[in-house]
């Protein structure tokens, strides 16, 4: 929360003004992310202003932007296609059928934020640390692909008109910032074409004529209790989509604390933000709004902008609302080729084209990781992309370590000393059993573990099997230099197998 005490003059100016940069950098994303969905953009509007406000309170880090994004609105559209679909079969049309689509989505919203929040109860922010560089460059790779197919939907019955206003917009932004950042580039953009369209009377689709925002005119978000709430079937339907929205956020999210952490040099906490990103996204659900988490781009722009407090982020909600509240006559008339052309820009920002470049200096094992989620990402989704990437990446690692060798010497005429190096663990089990002469080696048999390592119970079982295969020859295998980690294991096991307790102090492959 708020420490006003520690807040400066300074501060306060430099959080307000970047929060009011970034609430009219808010405005079009969101509206643009609720039409990927497919639903009112109020919906959208919504989302960002309820998240931004309770992830601005409560959030692991000071100054990070939440709201409506392109990540989860590509989750979504799969279920507001199902949704429809379930619902049209039952008869429901007009808009009757769009208030029971935008049941469904509130009600994986309410899921998502409930999974989100058991997600940071139980601490489980750390993993994003499991996510390897190659698996995050496919997903925003994959991402940035996504938003833009997303778009080319809106290009359908359209004239020329459209495609030269999402070509004007793209040079406006990449132009603009070349010779000042003082006003977002896509502000202007809307404002010059809006404008533009407005007193030259040209015939392109607006945004009042895909939903008209004029009913919302100062209205704030209201609660809504979600007729699927207690539907059963509606449940089965939405909970895949929730999970799926769930760890998108939370991927996202934690991924973006993970940038500004570096860009700030301070270290906020991912299991805090967790449990903000899920009640924020519960209270989007219960309010109208849709599921949403952090925002890259909006935060570095929040950060670069001066916004480094809390104070930043609800300004950047609460201005976002203000507009929405006093000017949606205006927001009706801006044309939806100028958040086509947003859009466009956002997902080349998103993309990682210095991809390419790593691409080649790569293993091949990360190149295939990387081009495997980006691929994933395109054709499934965002969150089985991450996953598959992160097994992939540990079954490469798996089979890259799955190396254990064993040097042996004669100890005397009636002992022999096998002399382990490697770790022993279910990928290495076959190798294991390979190193030892079970035939023609003497009655006693000891294994030296200085240079290796037990590592799990499929170790443990190799271990025993090989103890057996002595044993039924009529000689005995002591273990020697386990580490107390390895005696843990066998231990716990219940293993029976012999080892020597030779140097209680020692320690192999010590923690860290």
């Amino acid at each position: 929360m708020f420490k006003l005490s520690n807040y400066k003059t300074d501060n306060i100016k430099n959080d307000i003004l970047s929060g009011l940069v970034v609430a009219v950098a808010l405005v079009p994303e969101a509206i643009a992310f609720s039409f990927i969905v497919g639903i009112s953009p109020i919906v959208g509007l919504y989302a960002a202003f309820i998240l931004g406000a309770v992830t601005a309170l409560l959030g692991g880090k000071p100054g990070m932007i939440s709201g409506a994004t392109g990540s989860v609105a590509v989750v979504l559209v799969g279920l507001a296609v199902a949704a429809s679909a379930h619902l049209k079969s039952q008869g429901l049309s007009g808009d009757a059928l769009a208030m029971g689509v935008l049941d469904y989505i509130f009600l994986a919203t309410i899921l998502a934020g409930a999974i989100q929040v058991a997600f940071g109860l139980l601490r489980l922010g750390k993993f994003i640390r499991l996510v390897p560089l190659p698996a995050i460059y496919g997903f925003v790779n994959g991402l940035a692909i996504v938003i833009a197919m997303a778009q080319f939907k809106f290009f359908d019955g359209q004239g020329w008109q459209m495609y030269v206003i999402v070509a004007v917009t793209m040079l406006i932004m990449y132009l603009l910032p070349r010779y000042t950042t003082a006003v977002p580039s896509g502000l202007v953009a809307i404002v010059a074409l809006t404008l533009a369209v407005y007193f030259g009377h040209i015939d392109t689709v607006l945004i009042g004529d895909l939903a008209d925002l004029s009913a919302f005119k100062g209205h704030l978000p209201s609660f809504h209790l979600p007729q699927t709430l207690t539907d059963l079937s509606a449940w089965q339907m939405v909970l895949p989509f929730a999970v799926i929205a769930a760890l998108v956020g939370l991927i996202e999210s934690l991924l973006t604390l993970a940038v500004l952490d570096e860009l700030s040099g301070t270290r906020g906490s991912g299991n805090k933000e967790c449990v903000a990103l899920g009640l924020g996204n519960a209270t989007s659900g219960f309010f109208g709004g849709m599921a949403g988490c952090a925002m890259i781009g909006q935060s570095i722009i929040n950060y670069t902008s001066g916004g480094l407090g809390r104070l930043s982020s609800l300004t950047a909600a609460v201005g976002l609302m203000v507009l929405v509240a006093s000017l949606t006559d205006v927001l009706n008339v801006i044309p939806v080729g100028v958040l086509i052309g947003i859009m466009f820009m956002v997902s080349i920002g998103t993309f990682e084209w210095s991809s390419f470049s790593h691409l080649r200096r790569m293993p091949r094992s990360d190149a295939f990781v990387m081009v495997a989620v980006t691929i994933i990402t395109i054709f499934a989704d965002l969150a089985i992309a991450v996953i598959a990437g992160v097994i992939i990446s540990a079954l490469v690692f798996a089979w890259k370590h799955a190396r254990v060798t064993a040097h042996s010497r004669p100890l005397g005429k009636h002992a022999k000393l096998y002399e382990l190096d490697g770790p022993l663990f279910f990928g290495s089990v076959q190798a294991f059993g390979d190193l030892f002469d079970v035939e023609n080696d003497p009655k006693n048999i000891i294994v030296d573990f200085k240079n290796a390592r037990v590592m799990d119970s499929s170790g443990v079982e190799a271990i025993e099997k090989l103890t057996e295969r002595y044993a039924q020859e009529g000689k005995k295998l002591t273990l020697r230099h386990l580490s107390d980690d390895c005696k843990a294991v066998l231990a716990k096991a219940k293993a029976n197998i012999t080892h020597e307790e030779d140097d209680p102090e020692y320690k192999v492959a010590r923690d860290y």
